[in-house]
């Protein structure tokens, strides 16, 4: 049993990278061919595509009416996508944010993991509210659709090498297929790990919300994990950051409402996800403004403490689930010195690169008289 699952774990992990190598290739290739930016194409095809495997264990779980398992999967795959994902590939290589994220996408992630939150108060996600939460989905698709529109009718500059591709189909076929690849090896890759992670879990009789938190939502993330890092090492960092928004917002808007539409009596939340991670979750996306502000960038140091918090917040998991004694006082310890001292030192930071940037803009007009 446990060399198999071994096996599972070294397998999957050899297809993840090789599907994630695929999807980005694909995915970066086919968006110059048409014009359409790189962010973009991380919001949209890759966000989803790497989403795949978190869809599919939620319906699964929803249709077994495993609903702590759908919410732990949910909850924990976007705070892994924050803390984990994005920590991991800045720290692999710094991250460029595009202005738009923060004006648009990161805003958006904010706003509906606080919609998430009033949803769940009564300690259910209903089929209704599944139903706006599909219904935000389409018009943030629909908006992203008329917004690149707009973009490509004023982007004449793209022509040519539009023309060169249309001139070779067969290039066109050859990423469309590293595309589709990738997304199935993503898929089966990510599959192989978490069965081989269950098995493992269940085994040691973890609850299903620690379960969904911790082994499922890592290895349902494993594919936004592959591919950031490796867009981030190949240059394509638009797509490495827009990635990881697009499937926080994906996870809630599609994940959860869908499978809030599908399950019998909708989504039942748990007062333990309510009370912790879920706030968690909220923490983390806030937290994606003041960073991300800061020069545009994510550098190494901040991927390094978006990462040490995920390992201070699954060392608190676990110290949870085994009843350890010292799981209050490690609580207490970093909603109270720990974060505070992190939100200190970051607005410290805003202040001083706002400042910068107005003194910058201000000394701008002298220079240009002088000369």
């Amino acid at each position: 049993m446990n060399i198999s699952t071994s096996i599972l774990f070294l397998i999957g992990f050899i297809v993840l990278i090789v599907g994630g190598e695929s999807l980005v290739r694909g995915a970066s290739r086919l968006a110059a061919a048409a014009g359409i930016p790189p962010l973009v194409v991380g919001l949209t095809v890759v966000a989803f595509g790497t989403s795949s495997p978190e869809i599919a264990v939620m319906a699964q779980a929803a249709f077994g009416g495993q609903s702590e398992l759908i919410i732990g999967n949910v909850v924990g795959s976007n705070i892994a996508n924050v803390l984990l994902i994005l920590g991991l590939s800045a720290m692999a290589a710094p991250l460029i944010v595009p202005r738009r994220l923060i004006r648009l996408e990161v805003p958006l992630m904010i706003l509906v993991s606080f919609v998430m939150l009033l949803m769940a108060l009564d300690g259910r996600v209903s089929r209704l509210e599944g139903g706006v939460l599909c219904a935000g989905f389409l018009a943030h698709m629909l908006f992203m659709i008329h917004e690149q529109r707009g973009t490509m009718n004023v982007s004449p500059s793209e022509e040519e090498p539009d023309r060169a591709y249309r001139g070779n189909w067969k290039e066109w076929a050859r990423n469309i297929l590293l595309v589709f690849a990738g997304l199935a090896l993503l898929l089966l890759g990510s599959n192989w790990l978490v069965d081989g992670a269950v098995a493992l879990a269940r085994a040691l009789g973890v609850s299903e919300l620690i379960l969904g938190l911790t082994i499922i939502a890592i290895g349902t993330s494993l594919p936004e994990l592959t591919t950031s890092i490796i867009a981030g090492l190949r240059g394509a960092r638009d797509i490495a950051v827009g990635n990881i928004i697009g499937s926080n917002i994906f996870n809630i808007l599609a994940g959860l409402g869908l499978t809030a539409l599908i399950a019998p009596s909708g989504v039942q939340v748990s007062q333990a996800a309510l009370r912790f991670d879920i706030p968690v979750m909220i923490a983390a996306a806030v937290a994606c403004l003041p960073i991300f502000y800061i020069g545009h960038r994510i550098s190494r140091w901040e991927g390094g403490l978006f990462f040490g918090y995920y390992i201070a917040y699954t060392t608190y998991l676990i110290l949870t689930a085994t009843r350890h004694h010292t799981a209050s006082q490690f609580r207490v310890a970093m909603l109270w010195l720990v974060i505070p001292l992190t939100v200190v030192t970051l607005l410290i930071f805003v202040y001083r690169t706002a400042r910068a940037s107005r003194s910058k803009a201000e000394s701008s007009p002298g220079v240009s008289q002088a000369s």
